[in-house]
Order: structure tokens, then sequence, then C-alpha cells
């Protein structure tokens, strides 16, 4: 089983960009995408039904803004919208399909760009995942949490120490999402390489990623009970319809 996730950064603009090529050349299970920054009434059906895919979508009130979706192989048993605290699902930030043995959900973490909006969120949140651990399911929570948790996982990190992304406080938050809550960092079970990154400042041109000044900032946090079934795990950066790279994940799973 193939399981791929990536911020598109705005789906019409990826989708300029050959995110749709992407994601025919995949043959991935399930895509979770994140920040679609569109509603979904808004799009063409060969963004909402690729060939090969049922999608699902949630979007956010405001308009031009966040967005989660699902492009499934299988159709799910069911489809969760949204956990039921307002900054989440209005801000349309999770996205759950539910099959016979395991959830793999959409997910997008607020950047930071409001602190205090952010750190709201994350405590909600944490509370969420804690009750997921007590639940007789497995979970695949894939997207982008917008947290850099080890200093492996940025480039420059001494100089970032209080940028948002690589706070102290959104750092411990992580340690306890990976420590006390239970789950499993997937793509760090198997691949410890440095300079692995999923995300590049936006400067004046591709020269960041080029050069390896980047974030990882997306993730695929499973429960342990998946640990052993984690085959492979990469970032495709040669993908560049977006300012971040999907991040996949082979697991010897079926759907």
């Amino acid at each position: 089983m193939k399981i791929a996730t990536v911020n598109v950064n705005g789906i019409r603009e990826a989708v300029s960009r050959g995110f749709l090529d992407w994601l025919a050349s995949q043959d991935a299970d399930v895509v979770c995408i994140q920040n679609l920054k569109a509603k979904s009434f808004e799009l063409d059906d060969s963004i909402l039904y690729p060939e090969g895919y049922e999608g699902y979508f949630l979007d956010a009130e405001k308009d031009g803004f966040s967005g989660v979706g699902l492009y499934c192989r299988q159709i799910p048993k069911a489809i969760m919208y949204g956990l039921g605290f307002e900054q989440c699902d209005n801000e349309g930030r999770y996205l759950q399909a539910d099959y016979d043995r395991f959830s793999i959900c959409s997910f997008l973490m607020p950047d930071g760009s409001d602190p205090a909006a952010k750190g709201a969120f994350m405590e909600q949140y944490q509370e969420y995942l804690s009750k997921l651990r007590r639940k007789r399911r497995d979970y695949m929570i894939c997207g982008t949490w917008h947290v850099a948790h080890k200093t492996v996982d940025l480039a420059n990190w001494s100089d970032n120490q209080m940028t948002p992304g690589f706070k102290p406080e959104e750092r411990a938050w992580m340690d306890q999402v990976f420590g006390p809550i239970g789950f499993i960092d997937a793509f760090r079970e198997v691949n410890r390489d440095a300079d692995q990154y999923s995300w590049w400042p936006a400067l004046d041109s591709d020269q960041p990623r080029a050069r390896q000044e980047g974030w990882r900032l997306d993730y695929q946090v499973i429960d342990p009970n998946l640990r052993r079934h984690i085959k492979d795990a990469w970032i495709d950066t040669d993908a560049t319809f977006s300012e971040f790279a999907p991040v996949i994940v082979e697991y010897d799973l079926e759907l």
C-alpha cells in the first residue's frame, strides 16, 4: 500500500504546474492533500475525480484559505469531516477515510502566523490525539503539521529557534505526540538521513530547494501497531508544483 501526502498550496495553481500528471504517475492507493485554497464546488471534475480516484474534500469557510482532501482508489467505508471543534472544522483542517483495519486522515495544522491561534489548536488537537490512542482502530494522520521536530529536520536550525515551526513549545508538543501519547513518525522509522525536507521558503527563485535550505513540516503519523508494516519512505523533491514536496510511505498492508 502506497500513501502520499502533499501540501499543494493552492490546488488550481498546483494543477497548472503539473499536479495531476504527478498524481497519475504515482500509482498511490491514497493521496492526502492540504491547503487547497479553493472551495470544492469551484473545481473542475478533472480535479475532483481524477482517473482512478474518488475525491473527498473539506472546505474552509473563508475564501482562498486552507482546506484538505483525499484521493482514494478504493472507496472508503465512511468519511469523517472535521473533528468537532470550531477552529478545525470551520478552517477545513481534518478529513478522515475509514477502511476495515485503519483510518487514513488528511490534516493541516495552522502555520503559526497567529501564534495564539496555533497554540489553541494544538491544545485541542492533543486531547483528540490522546482519545484516538484509546480506540480499537489504527490511524495514519498525514499532512502538514507545521513543526520541524528535531534539529535534523531543518537547515540553519540554530538561527530559527524562535521561528514559528521550530519554537521550543512547538517541538515540546511534538515530543508529546511521539512520546507519552504514543504515535510514530513513519518517515523517520525507516529514513534517518539528513537533508530530508518537505518545504522550502519561497524567496525569489528555486534556489532554497537547490541549496537544501528546507524544513520537514510534513508527516505520516501512525499508530505503533503499524510500525512493523512500514517498508520504505521518501520525499519526492522532483515534484515542483508546490513549495512543498510529497512525502510518500509504502506499507506492507492492503486497504
